[in-house]
């Protein structure tokens, strides 16, 4: 397998750190930002592992498939807590990350 067959979980990975990223972001900017740290940090924990995995199915490698499956894991876990809050990043972050569970469980299965 590679950058070919592996392209769709790819996009994901890139799609949901981007949206990571830009989730934590805006809680910072919550008025109680207490009450998002969770939030933030499984933001911040989520974009960091989608970015690895998407760097090592580009290049094709193997141990790919070790990483998309912790990669699905933090995408659940920040998906099912960016989606108990309101906000629209959070709710447009839980999508993406639910979204790249998925794909990213076709690569480790």
């Amino acid at each position: 397998m590679g950058y070919h067959e592996w392209k769709s979980c790819i996009e994901a990975c890139l799609e949901c750190a981007s949206t990571c990223n830009y989730c934590a972001s805006s809680c910072t900017r919550e008025p109680d930002v207490e009450m998002m740290a969770e939030c933030i940090r499984l933001d911040m924990e989520c974009a960091a592992v989608c970015y690895a995995a998407a760097q090592l199915m580009s290049l094709g490698i193997d141990s790919a498939k070790q990483l998309c499956k912790l990669c699905a894991e933090i995408c659940n876990d920040c998906g099912t807590e960016c989606g108990k809050h309101h906000s629209e990043h959070c709710q447009k972050c839980a999508e993406a990350c639910l979204h790249c569970a998925q794909e990213c469980l076709k690569i480790a299965s």
